[in-house]
């Protein structure tokens, strides 16, 4: 049997606020395999983006364990989870987290020339075409809508063809036509490059794409897993 390409084991997460230690997440366990596309659903605050943070070691668990392609994410440093996310995962955010003061090509061949890759803006223009951005390769973020933005930022996450991609709300600053076209890219970025694709969405409809869904509640994983209300 395949071993899975994320497996959390028992992870919880707390951090501290203004107000003293927030209990985030609660025993957290949950497999993920190679080429699946996961849904994470459920309310505001029930954890789903926290939960895609371990994920991504962008949050450090409490405790407990993530394996993410066989790599103990637990056991390492910030530099060395940066270079991991770089060379293994594509993040997308709802916010698009573009350098102002590039231009798209350059947002998207930026990371690639720091991984060492000699064929960056080549790798660049490739993916900003794939995207329907390519006549706006030498347009700067302020000088595009927010649909085009984002596709920017897809970009980016799929040039370095990464084996996991992770969206967090990858929808939810564009408005309803260009949320659409976001979704079929990042599923068209997700079959050409084989990727595992994990997703928060507060969409059933979007969620109801993916393979499976995991839905949280109250910083737990609800169960019985099943697909969403239509």
């Amino acid at each position: 049997m395949t071993a899975p390409v994320l497996s959390i084991a028992n992870a919880n997460l707390s951090l501290d606020g203004n107000a003293g230690r927030v209990d985030i997440l609660h025993d957290i366990s949950l497999d993920v395999a190679m080429g699946e596309t996961l849904g994470l659903i459920g309310p505001s605050g029930s954890g789903k983006s926290s939960l895609l943070m371990l994920m991504g070691g962008l949050e450090q668990a409490s405790s407990g364990k993530i394996m993410a392609l066989g790599q103990d994410l637990t056991t390492m440093n910030e530099d060395q989870l940066a270079l991991f996310r770089r060379d293994n995962m594509g993040v997308v955010f709802q916010s698009f987290h573009l350098i102002p003061t590039m231009t798209a090509l350059e947002n998207v061949a930026t990371p690639l020339e720091l991984a060492g890759a000699k064929d960056a803006f080549d790798r660049a223009e490739a993916e900003l075409k794939a995207v329907g951005l390519s006549d706006r390769l030498d347009h700067y973020p302020s000088q595009m809508s927010g649909g085009e933005q984002q596709r920017v930022a897809l970009a980016r996450a799929s040039a370095p063809r990464p084996k996991l991609l992770l969206a967090d709300e990858p929808t939810g600053n564009l408005d309803e036509t260009n949320g659409k076209a976001i979704v079929e890219l990042l599923f068209d970025l997700r079959d050409r490059h084989g990727a595992t694709l994990i997703m928060v969405t507060h969409s059933n409809e979007l969620a109801n794409r993916c393979d499976r869904i995991i839905r949280l509640r109250g910083g737990r994983i609800d169960t019985p897993v099943a697909k969403a209300a239509e």
